[in-house]
C-alpha cells in the first residue's frame, strides 16, 4: 500500500480546497440545474445499476477524487490483487478469493503453483455432496433424510453462510431448515438443539484452524448432546467439518472424508465463497451456489476492467473517501429494501470494519487520516421509523446506501410497489430537504394561525443536503446477490489502498481472546488469579461465585 501519508498528497489537499469552496453548495440546486444529472451520475455493471447522483458532487470534485485513486496507485494494487501477491503483509498472505468464484480453467498464480485445481476439486465435492443431502441419499443415523443443517461457526464462518442462506431463502429446498450458532454464550446452542431432532440433524463445524475457542467450544457441546442418543459410529453420518486441520478434525471424532478444506490464502471474511458456503450449497443447491459464484465473477471483471471513472466499486469507495476524510463523516448507513438482505449490514459491519479499522499504515506508520466508518443499518422501513430521525434531521452528516430489488418473489398485492415508494421518498427527502418556507406554507394551507406556524416552523425543517447511493437489481438472485457482495469488498479494498493500509489483517480481534483465555482459567480454578485491575478482579470474584453450580464444559 502507499507508504507517503496521505495527507501530504497534492491532490488530497486540493480535494480540501474543493470542500471548501462547494460545502455551501445543495444537491436540489444542483439537480435544478443538471437535468441529465442522473445519466451524468447513474452506470450499470455485473446486473445491478448505481444511481449516484444524489451526493454532494459535481464533475469537478469526481474528477480530483479520481485522481487521488490514480495517485494512490488503485491500478497497481488492483494488478497485486488478482496476480496472487502477499499484499497482506502482516501475515505474508496472498489474497486470492476472487479465484474461488473464478470459472474453471482460470489461471491463478501462487508461489509458483495454479491453485485453480484445488479449488474445482473443493468444488466437485461441494456439489456431491450438497446433491446426496438434498436428494435423501445422505441418510442419517436411522435411515431417514436429513431435514436440518447446524452451521457452527464464528465471524465469516458464521456472518457470511448466514446471510446468503437468508437472502435466497426462497431458493430452498422444502424439507431443509439451516441454523446457525456463533456465540460461545451457550443459549444460542441450546435454543437451536431444542428445534431439531439428533438423527435427521447435520452439523457443520466450519473452523479453518479447527481450534477457533467459541467454535470449538459450540462443537463438543454439539457432539455431546448429539452422543447422548448415539454412538460414535454415527458421527460420520451427523458431522463434517470445513477445515485444514485434518489431524484436529479426526481426533474430534469426524470422517476426513468429510472435511472439505480451504487455504490460508482465504481470508474469514472472505469464506463465503470457499467450502465455507457448504452450507448455502446444500440449503439452496450447487447450481445456485454456482451462480452466486458467478454473479461476484461478473463484479472482479468489472473491477478488474474497467477504467475508474466508469468502474462501480471505484466510484463507491472513492464517494466514501469524499464523506470520511472532507466531511467529517464517522459512519455510513446501509438500508437494504427487501426483508430477506436484513442481514445483510450484519455481514458489512465485519467486511468493512475489520478490514479498515485501523489506526496504523501497512508500513506501521500512524495514519494522518480517518480510516474504516462505523457501518450500520437495517431494513429500510424499520428504519424509517427508528433511526431515519437522526439521518434527516441530526447534528452528523451520515451517508446512506439504499439497496433496492425492483422484482418481488412473493405475489402479494400492493406490497413491492408501497415498499418501492418509500424507499425512493426516502432518498429524494435526504437530498431536498424541506425549507422554512415551504414548512410555513404547508402549516398556513392547513389553517393554522402565524404564531403557531413560526413555533412549529424550525421542528418541522429538514435540512436536506443528506447524500446517498442507490444500488438497483432486477431481482434478488444467487447471481445479483453474488455481484453485490463483490462489489462491497472491492470498494474496502480500494478504501484501504486509499488510506494506505493493510485491509487483510485482524489483529485487534486478538487481544480480547487471549485475556479472555486466562481469566476462563480463572473462573473455573485451573489457574490462579492474575494481576488485573480492581474492576476485573470483582467482576471475576462475583462470576466464580455464580458459576459454581454450572455444568462443566465438554471435553
Amino acid at each position: 500500500m502507499a507508504s507517503t501519508p496521505l495527507t501530504d498528497n497534492p491532490i488530497f489537499r486540493r480535494l480540501q480546497t474543493r470542500h471548501a469552496e462547494t460545502c455551501s453548495t445543495t444537491m436540489r440546486a444542483q439537480f435544478a440545474s443538471e437535468p441529465n444529472r442522473f445519466q451524468q451520475f447513474s452506470m450499470q455493471a455485473a446486473g445491478l445499476t448505481l444511481d449516484y447522483s444524489k451526493n454532494r458532487i459535481d464533475r469537478v470534485t469526481l474528477d480530483l477524487l479520481l485522481d487521488l485513486a490514480r495517485e494512490r496507485d488503485v491500478e497497481g494494487h488492483r494488478h497485486k490483487l488478482f496476480a496472487g501477491e502477499k499484499i497482506n503483509t502482516t501475515e505474508q498472505r496472498a489474497v486470492l478469493h476472487t479465484a474461488l468464484r473464478a470459472p474453471a480453467g482460470q489461471t491463478f498464480v501462487l508461489d509458483g503453483q495454479d491453485v485453480d485445481t484445488d479449488v474445482q476439486a473443493v468444488l466437485t465435492r461441494m456439489q456431491v455432496f450438497s446433491e446426496q443431502v438434498r436428494s435423501g441419499a445422505w441418510t442419517g443415523r436411522d435411515g431417514r433424510a436429513i431435514t436440518d443443517i447446524v452451521n457452527i461457526g464464528i465471524g465469516g464462518s458464521y456472518l457470511g453462510p448466514k446471510m446468503v442462506c437468508q437472502a435466497l431463502r426462497t431458493f430452498a429446498h422444502p424439507r431443509l431448515t439451516c441454523h446457525f450458532v456463533s456465540n460461545v454464550d451457550g443459549h444460542d446452542l441450546a435454543a437451536v438443539l431444542a428445534r431439531v431432532e439428533p438423527a435427521t440433524t447435520l452439523f457443520i463445524i466450519a473452523s479453518k484452524t479447527f481450534a477457533t475457542a467459541e467454535t470449538m467450544m459450540n462443537a463438543r457441546s454439539a457432539r455431546s448432546w448429539f452422543l447422548q442418543g448415539g454412538s460414535n459410529s454415527d458421527l460420520a453420518k451427523h458431522f463434517v467439518a470445513v477445515s485444514t486441520n485434518l489431524a484436529g478434525v479426526t481426533d474430534f471424532g469426524i470422517n476426513p472424508a468429510n472435511m472439505f478444506p480451504f487455504w490460508d490464502w482465504v481470508g474469514g471474511r472472505y469464506s463465503i465463497w470457499s467450502a465455507i458456503g457448504l452450507s448455502v450449497a446444500v440449503l439452496v443447491g450447487f447450481p445456485a451456489f454456482r451462480a452466486f459464484l458467478d454473479g461476484a465473477h461478473q463484479m472482479d471483471k468489472h473491477f478488474q476492467e474497467a477504467p475508474l471513472e466508469r468502474n462501480m466499486p471505484v466510484l463507491l469507495a472513492m464517494l466514501g473517501v469524499w464523506y470520511r476524510n472532507f466531511h467529517g463523516s464517522s459512519s455510513v448507513s446501509i438500508a437494504p429494501y427487501h426483508q430477506d438482505l436484513s442481514l445483510f449490514a450484519g455481514y458489512l459491519q465485519q467486511l468493512d470494519m475489520e478490514s479498515n479499522g485501523k489506526h496504523v499504515s501497512a508500513a506501521g506508520e500512524p495514519l494522518t487520516t480517518a480510516s474504516g466508518p462505523v457501518i450500520w443499518g437495517d431494513t429500510g422501513t424499520n428504519g424509517q421509523h427508528a433511526y431515519f430521525q437522526l439521518l434527516h434531521q441530526g447534528s452528523d452528516l451520515i451517508p446512506i446506501d439504499f439497496i433496492a430489488v425492483l422484482g418481488a418473489s412473493h405475489t402479494l398485492p400492493g406490497h413491492q410497489a408501497a415498499l418501492l415508494a418509500n424507499c425512493f421518498a426516502q432518498a429524494e427527502a435526504f437530498m431536498r430537504g424541506k425549507t422554512a418556507d415551504e414548512v410555513r406554507t404547508d402549516l398556513a394551507e392547513q389553517g393554522l394561525d402565524a404564531a403557531r406556524v413560526e413555533a412549529l416552523m424550525p421542528h418541522k425543517t429538514f435540512p436536506g443536503n443528506r447524500p446517498s447511493n442507490m444500488v438497483l437489481m432486477e431481482a434478488l438472485t444467487p447471481a445479483t446477490l453474488g455481484a453485490l457482495v463483490a462489489l462491497y469488498e472491492h470498494k474496502v479494498f480500494v478504501q484501504g489502498v486509499i488510506w494506505g493500509i493493510n485491509s487483510f489483517d485482524q489483529w485487534g480481534v486478538e487481544l480480547g481472546k487471549v485475556l479472555a483465555k486466562s481469566i476462563a482459567q480463572e473462573l473455573t480454578g485451573a489457574a490462579q488469579p492474575a494481576q488485573h485491575d480492581s474492576s476485573t478482579n470483582a467482576l471475576i470474584a462475583l462470576a466464580k461465585a455464580a458459576l459454581e453450580h454450572q455444568p462443566i464444559a465438554p471435553d
